[in-house]
């Protein structure tokens, strides 16, 4: 166990990434924008992350600094190699902490919030174990269900 406790803020500090979690939405989002013609744009992107768009035009700007993503003023968007490859991790990550959620028996309505909330600080090895547990029950059916009923028998407010 831990010994030493930080404030969130130094927690985040401590993570090796070049990324912020904004950059990371906005590539996740523009991720899966491009999946349907290769490319996106300023106002679609803006609309499905309810932002202006010169807040959007800001970020795709430094993205594209980054060379993660092809931009010129007023044209298409879309993702160079690198981009790409970060976007789809993203989704997985994204995807397996709402399957995990799910599990956990999270209500629905609730999932997509708090899978936000969790995708920009949790570790690589975190990641794993999720997705080492949601497997796990996917194959163990029986124990599934034994969960399922247990927590449908003890719903509880908060601790």
């Amino acid at each position: 166990m831990e010994k030493d406790f930080y404030t969130f803020s130094e927690y985040m500090k401590k993570e090796d990434d070049s990324l912020t979690a904004s950059m990371e939405d906005y590539l996740e989002m523009i991720y899966r924008l491009s999946g349907r013609n290769g490319f996106t744009r300023i106002n679609e992107l803006s609309a499905a992350l309810n932002v202006q768009p010169p807040s959007a035009t800001k970020m795709v700007q430094k993205l594209s600094e980054l060379k993660l993503i092809k931009y010129e003023k007023y044209g298409v968007i879309m993702l160079e190699e690198e981009g790409r490859l970060l976007g789809e991790n993203l989704i997985k990550r994204h995807n397996v902490i709402a399957n995990f959620l799910s599990l956990l028996g999270v209500p629905d309505e609730e999932i997509l919030t708090e899978t936000e909330k969790i995708e920009h600080t949790v570790s690589e090895q975190t990641m794993k174990c999720f997705n080492d547990f949601i497997c796990f029950m996917n194959n163990n059916p029986d124990i599934r269900k034994k969960y399922i009923s247990y927590i449908e028998g003890h719903k509880s407010n908060l601790l």
